[in-house]
């Protein structure tokens, strides 16, 4: 298997799985008898939301949430737009947001605001990963899988191009490669 651009692995399937065990013991515990809805982000979160709620003991509803960017923006702007907005009400509910990575906050902190708008009874965020030395936004974050540096990141749901994202590991991204099929694909962003 070719792996262009894959440097060094961050965190191996084993440590992912344990680390996602302990977060969902702890979401177990805090949503005991609060039947809460999992709000997953797609597509980052396609592997951490499946692994997670597998480990769950408690009842739980699951929606997905698809979002993009505008033309010529970039992701780290905050402005999205919705692509696949939620099939549940969440009125009076308690919520729990699922993310793959937060960076600046920006994104979750707009898709927070757009959650609070429609009045659910709590809303926390579950992240797998946090990078705090890119965050613009103070957001609370009440479970991190883990605190990583700012470096380009592959596997287990996040992708380069679409791309990657089946690795079962999370891996540190070459930034040379980045650059280089950058310049070969213009209009693209990480």
């Amino acid at each position: 298997m070719n792996l262009t651009g894959v440097k060094r692995i961050l965190f191996s399937e084993e440590m992912i799985m344990s680390r996602v065990k302990e977060l969902s013991r702890k979401i177990s515990e805090d949503y005991r008898d609060k039947h809460p809805i999992l709000i997953s982000v797609l597509k980052g979160t396609m592997y951490f939301i499946a692994d997670l709620t597998r480990e769950l003991d408690i009842p739980v509803n699951i929606d997905f949430m698809s979002i993009g960017v505008y033309p010529g923006a970039t992701k780290n702007t905050g402005v999205v737009r919705i692509n696949k907005d939620l099939d549940l009400n969440i009125t009076g509910r308690h919520v729990l947001m699922v993310e793959d990575i937060i960076n600046t906050g920006l994104t979750i902190g707009y898709l927070v605001q757009n959650m609070e708008a429609r009045k659910p009874a709590s809303i926390k965020i579950c992240t797998l990963l946090n990078n705090p030395s890119k965050r613009l936004v103070n957001i609370p974050l009440e479970y991190v899988g883990f605190e990583v540096p700012d470096i380009l990141m592959v596997g287990y749901g996040i992708d380069y191009n679409q791309e990657y994202r089946h690795l079962r590991y999370i891996a540190e991204f070459s930034e040379e490669e980045y650059l280089r099929a950058g310049s070969e694909s213009r209009g693209r962003s990480f």
